[in-house]
């Protein structure tokens, strides 16, 4: 399968390759900054490249794939960035959805819709209703998402419930509280990528990463590619994953 004019990506699965990478896409402004060109430039571009690693998923054995493209402390972004963001959301939506759909992706979104505007939501809802019965790759979009507010909010649910008679206080424990999170359809992810030379998670999957391994790369969102993807899953199928256990 070829990746918008890059290098395929072979169809061979890299040996032991994660099952579910969630990715902290990064370096869409300063790539645009780099260029002469506003910030909302760079992210248009990094939307783009989004389709180009949905499509070497399969090929590298994904069947999750989780992206964080908006976070609950970007609010705090310019009124035009924002604006110009919110925009770009509504567009891809609209203009992936068929594709997204014939590709044989099942799309969900995590985060809190509340503070997010009701064409958006609808559309969100509307690609997740179309996509429901695929099953190839399972994307996961991150929008207006922190992990401490995930936490929070579920925490919240998990005392109404308790509260309510619906859940003993004894029967909570560490197996009771992922129930709860906008994520408990899937799998912790195997691997987080962070892209743009920044060695943090930034509220990322902050429950569900526990045990996940990182990788922390210079490329910039917009210069990633399927390849180097592939790098990056390959490497990971050489890690020694004990999970806590001294090997026997």
């Amino acid at each position: 399968m070829k990746q918008g004019g890059t290098t395929p990506v072979p169809d061979t699965a890299p040996p032991g390759g994660p099952r579910h990478v969630a990715i902290i896409m990064d370096g869409n402004g300063r790539w645009a900054q780099a260029r002469g060109r506003p910030r909302l430039f760079g992210h248009h571009a990094g939307a783009r490249r989004v389709r180009e690693v949905v499509e070497a998923c399969p090929e590298l054995g994904i069947k999750y794939l989780t992206i964080f493209a908006f976070s609950t402390e970007n609010w705090k972004r310019t009124q035009v960035e924002v604006a110009g963001l919110m925009s770009l959301f509504r567009r891809y939506i609209t203009r992936e959805a068929r594709a997204l759909k014939e590709r044989g992706v099942r799309v969900r979104f995590i985060g809190d819709r509340l503070r997010l505007d009701e064409k958006l939501v609808l559309l969100m809802d509307q690609l997740e209703e179309m996509t429901s019965n695929n099953d190839l790759v399972h994307l996961t979009i991150a929008l207006n998402y922190g992990g401490r507010d995930e936490v929070a909010r579920a925490t919240k649910r998990l005392a109404q419930d308790v509260a309510g008679g619906r859940l003993s206080p004894d029967d909570v424990d560490e197996e009771t509280l992922p129930r709860y999170l906008d994520t408990h359809v899937l799998p912790d992810p195997d691997l987080v990528i962070r892209t743009s030379g920044e060695a943090r998670i930034s509220n990322f999957l902050l429950w569900q990463s526990a045990y996940s391994e990182y990788e922390f790369i210079d490329t910039l969102w917009p210069d990633f590619s399927g390849e180097e993807l592939r790098r990056l899953c390959t490497s990971y199928g050489t890690r020694d994953r004990r999970f806590g256990a001294v090997p026997a």
